[in-house]
């Protein structure tokens, strides 16, 4: 329904960036996975990944602690429905652990709040140019 809606979107400059924050665990216990990531799709377009480098790019000047596939590559790749089954460039991005007590601490701090939005808005200008 959600790709659905966004295709339905007939802006030649649409973008979709989905929003979550990720677990680890099965929310019983504090798990040690921490950090921010984005991810594409496996069939993701170049723009989709220009988007997610933006995002990346961003966070690594905040000094985000940032989770990565491998050293040098600034997202992951997965088959994901939200990325993979819309027609404009997508990109889902995971902000920190929900059940990692640092970065519960770090979200539910005015610090943490402003950082996620400002990472998010600026990620996206950088992508847009402006």
């Amino acid at each position: 329904e959600r790709c659905r809606r966004v295709n339905e979107y007939k802006v030649s400059e649409a973008i979709l960036v989905s929003i979550h924050c990720n677990a680890a665990g099965n929310g019983t216990n504090w798990m040690n996975a921490k950090g921010w990531s984005v991810y594409v799709s496996n069939n993701a377009s170049a723009s989709s990944k220009k988007l997610a480098r933006s995002l990346c790019e961003v966070a690594e000047s905040l000094k985000l602690p940032i989770r990565r596939p491998a050293h040098k590559q600034p997202y992951w790749q997965q088959n994901l429905a939200m990325c993979r089954d819309t027609n404009c460039p997508a990109v889902l991005t995971e902000n920190f652990f929900q059940d990692n007590k640092e970065d519960v601490d770090f979200l539910l701090s005015e610090e943490g709040k402003r950082s996620i939005v400002f990472l998010h808005v600026k990620g996206i200008c950088k992508y847009l140019g402006v």
